[in-house]
């Protein structure tokens, strides 16, 4: 059998000739719904990139005490550069702070008179990220003791929402999102499984002849198989190659103030994983056909 093998699959390869109008049918069924699942799944990684890239942070303002040390604030400073998940951090001296309100205030922003006894306290505005895989309330929660046990530290602010939106993406994607996603699979083996047996109809006179001449299982079933595993593997190529042509056509359609939203193609993994599936449907799928 082994040294059988690869003439076998060359021959199912080969054989997809011998039937060129139930091939195209059967490929473009199974590039059709294997696009759908494709875009199913760069609706759901674009949605989830931007709810972690603009929602799934954590802004705290942090004050510390009026009249603390400027020297033990900028060593804290130092410190809090190398916090984990650190997106961005803005630091505000007393007079900056002072500055900045002024400008904020415009010609009623004159504070001059403040000078020598500012009453602003030293301040700074710390953008955390969410690490991937993180329970948002715990890691908030630690985030939160974390800059508040800060010598000095007066008051912490933050807005809880931003960490419970990112939450609630993530719940709904485990009791929603990933239910519909298997849905989806499923529908996929099911049209790419029905798509594979009817094309196998119309070689059912050589497999029952083949048959009749006592030819063994797998001398039948292997070039069945090879050719099935083409198709899928085709099909996949296919359905990825006008996936990028639409996130091609659409990826700056929302790219404009305020949505700012970009729609991005998907991660190698991904990609492939889309590709490996259908081939792997339609290798099965060909099998339970050619048992049938």
């Amino acid at each position: 059998m082994s040294a059988q093998l690869p003439r076998l699959l060359l021959r199912g390869v080969r054989d997809l000739g011998l039937h060129p109008w139930a091939q195209v049918f059967t490929l473009t069924a199974v590039t059709m719904v294997s696009l759908l699942a494709g875009l199913f799944m760069l609706l759901l990684y674009n949605v989830d990139q931007e709810l972690l890239r603009n929602r799934g942070q954590l802004q705290v303002q942090v004050f510390w005490a009026p009249g603390t040390d400027m020297d033990a604030v900028r060593a804290q400073w130092t410190g809090l550069k190398d916090t984990p998940g650190l997106k961005d951090l803005r630091l505000f001296t007393p007079d900056q702070a002072l500055e900045d309100l002024a400008g904020a205030l415009g010609e009623i922003g004159d504070f001059s008179w403040l000078k020598g006894g500012n009453p602003l306290p030293a301040s700074a505005l710390v953008s955390l990220s969410l690490p991937k895989g993180e329970d948002p309330r715990a890691w908030t929660r630690d985030r939160i003791a974390a800059l508040k046990a800060l010598p000095g530290v007066d008051k912490v602010h933050y807005n809880p929402l931003q960490m419970e939106l990112a939450r609630g993406w993530m719940d709904l994607s485990k009791t929603v999102v990933w239910p519909v996603i298997g849905f989806l699979g499923l529908v996929v083996a099911l049209v790419v499984g029905n798509t594979m047996k009817l094309n196998l109809v119309s070689r059912r006179d050589e497999v029952e002849i083949l048959y009749l001449v006592g030819a063994k299982p797998w001398f039948i079933r292997c070039p069945l198989l090879a050719g099935g595993a083409v198709q899928g593997l085709a099909g996949g190529l296919l359905s990825l190659i006008l996936l990028k042509v639409v996130q091609e056509a659409v990826k700056n359609s929302l790219n404009f103030p305020p949505l700012f939203l970009r729609v991005d193609f998907l991660p190698l993994e991904q990609a492939g994983l889309l590709l490996g599936s259908v081939a792997l449907v339609a290798v099965l799928s060909s099998w339970v056909a050619v048992r049938g």
